[in-house]
């Protein structure tokens, strides 16, 4: 019998080339996203397609249990839905942070909570979370969305733990720059802010998508974060971590950096603009 995966976020990017590359791989493929419409082209490809908002619990046990009833088993969950709430942390209000964490946190803790009780059940499976470099080092004027990736490293790092003795792995993909359309709802995100003239360095840095866009050439393609995870899911014996792209080895690397060191090269890098 085919393997089973239950992917979130597939509408473009690297949602989408990771539902392909597990169907290259033979597996049976949940691929969901808010509107079925944008999954369409999946679907025609081969997947299994549904409508999935993580923020939601009703929509979330019935993909589960839809998973359940007809394949028997969820052998790899892909918690790859996730945004952006860019802006320096004085000028993002309490309800956009309540919203960030609702997707990026919640929402895989939603997930985690539906699919493990099968998993634990048969002894086996792989949850992969995708986080990010922000989520090992936190930037200026991306305080609120390097939040949401550290709680998630951290729960996952607790969690990989917990299921240890019951055959679950837990695996984080950790990617940095990648060429899609995060910059662009990261831009729609900083608009929603009050900004105060205070952090005017800091708003210019992020008016450019290329500083942290698809379009620097660090930038990563969709595909090559597609295929660590797939790398992860199929792995009996996945790692803790995947740090995808020269951003992300890097901002791995400096975590060992005094933080004098860490401030005192974002101030220059203020300074400079």
């Amino acid at each position: 019998m085919a393997k089973t995966v239950l992917i979130t976020g597939c509408s473009s990017g690297v949602g989408n080339e990771t539902a392909r590359a597990f169907l290259d791989e033979g597996w049976t493929v949940y691929a969901t996203a808010r509107n079925t419409d944008d999954i369409a082209s999946l679907e025609e490809a081969g997947c299994e397609i549904a409508s999935l908002d993580v923020t939601d619990e009703e929509e979330i046990s019935a993909v589960v249990d839809r998973v359940i009833d007809e394949h028997g088993r969820i052998d790899c969950l892909v918690n790859n839905a996730g945004y952006g709430q860019f802006g320096p942390v004085e000028d993002v209000s309490t309800d956009l942070i309540e919203a960030q964490f609702d997707v990026n946190v919640y929402g895989p803790h939603r997930l985690t909570r539906a699919a493990l009780p099968h998993m634990r059940e048969r002894g086996e499976g792989t949850i992969i979370n995708v986080s990010s470099a922000a989520g090992r080092v936190s930037v200026p004027g991306m305080g609120t969305y390097c939040g949401s990736k550290h709680a998630l490293e951290a729960m996952s790092d607790a969690l990989r733990s917990e299921v240890d003795a019951h055959g679950v792995d837990v695996a984080l993909v950790e990617p940095g720059p990648v060429s899609t359309s995060f910059a662009d709802r990261a831009n729609d995100e900083l608009k929603k802010l009050d900004q105060s003239d205070a952090y005017d360095t800091v708003y210019r840095f992020y008016e450019d998508s290329e500083v942290f866009g698809g379009q620097t050439p660090v930038a990563v393609s969709p595909a090559k974060v597609a295929e660590t995870i797939l790398e992860a899911g199929v792995s009996p014996a996945p790692s803790a971590r995947y740090p995808v792209g020269s951003v992300s080895i890097l901002a791995d690397k400096t975590r060992y950096l005094p933080d004098s060191i860490r401030d005192a090269v974002y101030r220059q890098l203020l300074r400079l603009l």
